[in-house]
């Protein structure tokens, strides 16, 4: 059983700080800049999750080349989350979907929770439905080459 929380993460992230997230996934890692100035609900929530451990040995459940990676469910059937959900920041937030977008997954209008996404190519679709909350900086080849049921071993914020 996967860990639950009564409600989202009291807002704990420095709006004046950088924060980066490694992912050690089972092909290697992908480093992504988070935009906590873009998305401070949404940076917070991950940032919380990442380090209490919650992504830690969970699979991407869902893959489409071309599209998507996602990952982030620690039940792997693509309902499972936090036991809380929040709202979407994508009004006013000026990122859209390019070529490694970090995004979070949702099953519709503020639905977020813990599952998030990886693009592979611009998916200008999605821009104003899900919230973009980062850009990876290196590793976007391990991103493309994931599989269905690839271990996210380890997601690891730092900031400066």
């Amino acid at each position: 059983m996967s860990k639950q929380y009564p409600a989202p993460p009291a807002m704990t992230i420095d709006l004046n700080k950088k924060y980066t997230a490694t992912f050690s996934t089972s092909k290697g890692d992908i480093v992504v800049e988070l935009f906590a100035a873009d998305a401070p609900m949404t940076v917070n929530n991950f940032v919380f999750l990442a380090r209490d451990g919650f992504y830690d040995g969970t699979v991407f459940h869902r893959v489409i080349g071309g599209f998507m990676t996602q990952g982030g469910d620690p039940t792997a059937t693509g309902s499972g989350g936090p036991g809380y959900k929040f709202r979407d920041e994508t009004v006013g937030n000026p990122r859209k979907h390019g070529t490694g977008t970090l995004s979070m997954a949702n099953a519709g209008p503020n639905t977020n929770g813990s599952q998030f996404f990886i693009t592979h190519g611009p998916q200008p679709h999605l821009d104003g439905k899900h919230t973009v909350f980062g850009q990876v900086t290196s590793g976007q080849e391990i991103n493309t080459s994931l599989k269905n049921g690839d271990t996210l071993k380890s997601v690891t914020v730092t900031e400066a």
